[in-house]
């Protein structure tokens, strides 16, 4: 069983920056795609950006060039750095790991980023 905790989420006016982690337990690392999703009220969630082992990125058209996704794989770790950030990235933000070999999926509890003046 996959365990995901996030933390980083927060308060932030526009413009701003947070940095959002992702500590992931009971399973190898490696086997996994990492993402981070977002949910903003009223809407699907959607994939924000995801990260393959090896390193290769993916990334919504909205958040390209303001967010950077990073894992370090010795440690356990994902990041979500996000700058420049917009009212509209306002959302609780998850944490996913994915295996594609065995389409086993694992969400963390969200955390709540909040983009006001």
């Amino acid at each position: 069983q996959v365990q995901l905790v996030e933390s980083g989420g927060g308060l932030v006016q526009p413009g701003g920056s947070l940095r959002l982690s992702c500590l992931a337990s009971g399973t190898i690392f490696t086997y996994y795609t990492m993402g981070w999703y977002r949910q903003a009220p009223g809407k699907q969630r959607e994939l924000v950006a995801n990260i393959l082992s090896g390193g290769s990125t993916n990334y919504a058209d909205s958040v390209k060039g303001r967010l950077t996704i990073s894992r370090d794989n010795a440690e356990n770790t994902v990041d979500l750095e996000m700058n420049s950030l917009k009212p509209e990235d306002t959302a609780v933000y998850y944490c996913n790991a994915f295996r594609t070999s065995t389409h086993r999926n694992y969400w963390g509890q969200g955390t709540q980023v909040i983009v006001s003046s």
